[in-house]
C-alpha cells in the first residue's frame, strides 16, 4: 500500500505508523474516579471500544520515517484503495 503524503509525496506504507480511528472524540476532562459512573463509562468506551468498519474508513497515520506528519487517510479496509490524504490540524485531532 502506497500513501500520498501532502509533503513528501507517495511513500510505502513501512514509512508510517498506524494509529487507528481518526473519527473517535476524546471525553472532555480528566479520567473520573471509578464513583462518577457516566463519566467513567465515556472513558473506558474512547479507550477500549473501537468499531471495526467494513468499506471506507478515517483513519489516523504519523509519518515516522519523513517529514513527522500526522495525517487523516481516507480508505476503504476490505481492498486497501486510498481516496484521500489530508493534514491533521486542530488540537481535537491529536491522539
Amino acid at each position: 500500500m502506497r500513501i500520498k503524503c501532502p509533503y513528501c509525496g507517495e511513500r510505502g506504507n513501512e514509512e508510517f505508523a498506524y494509529h487507528g480511528d481518526a473519527t473517535v472524540k476524546r471525553p472532555d476532562g480528566r479520567i473520573p474516579a471509578a464513583g462518577d459512573d457516566a463519566a467513567f463509562q465515556a472513558w473506558m468506551d474512547y479507550v477500549y471500544l473501537r468499531d471495526n468498519p467494513m468499506g471506507v474508513h478515517r483513519e489516523l497515520w504519523y509519518n515516522a520515517s519523513g517529514c513527522h506528519a500526522w495525517l487523516v487517510v481516507t480508505r476503504n479496509v476490505r481492498n486497501h484503495a486510498i481516496s484521500a490524504v489530508e493534514p491533521m490540524h486542530g488540537p481535537e485531532a491529536k491522539p
